[in-house]
């Protein structure tokens, strides 16, 4: 006996299901927050709460650029050195061929720290 169903059924049967899987919590949520919550407005409900504290003054707050631009260049090298971990691990069983392109890597990361070094990046002002 064979059965002439389009091939597409099953993805359709999956779409639905992901759809399925993704719309039910929100509407449970939704439901849920609705019946068993109350709303009770007020101005202490409606307050700036943040630990505990009651805010006092402007919470703006402007940081220098310098902060920022040390911050992603440590993490450019921080997460760059993970990189050589590998290779390190495996030093003894590697080509010639990986040799050279870790020694490229390397190039490429002590010519981005002279580049920080000589745009003023790493020096605090």
């Amino acid at each position: 006996m064979q059965t002439d169903t389009s091939p597409y059924l099953l993805l359709l049967v999956l779409m639905v299901g992901a759809l399925l899987l993704a719309l039910v919590p929100i509407g449970l949520a939704r439901l849920w927050a609705l019946t068993a919550s109350p709303p009770k407005p007020g101005a202490e409900k409606n307050a700036i709460y943040e630990c505990g504290l009651e805010s006092k003054g402007d919470a703006w707050v402007q940081f220098r650029p310098q902060y920022y631009i040390y911050a992603i260049i440590f993490l450019v090298f921080d997460v760059e050195t993970v990189f050589l971990l590998p290779f390190a691990v495996s030093f003894g069983g590697l080509s010639a061929g990986a040799f050279v392109a870790i020694m490229i890597f390397l190039l490429l990361l002590v010519e981005g720290l002279v580049w920080a070094w000589q745009k003023g990046v790493l020096s605090w002002k």
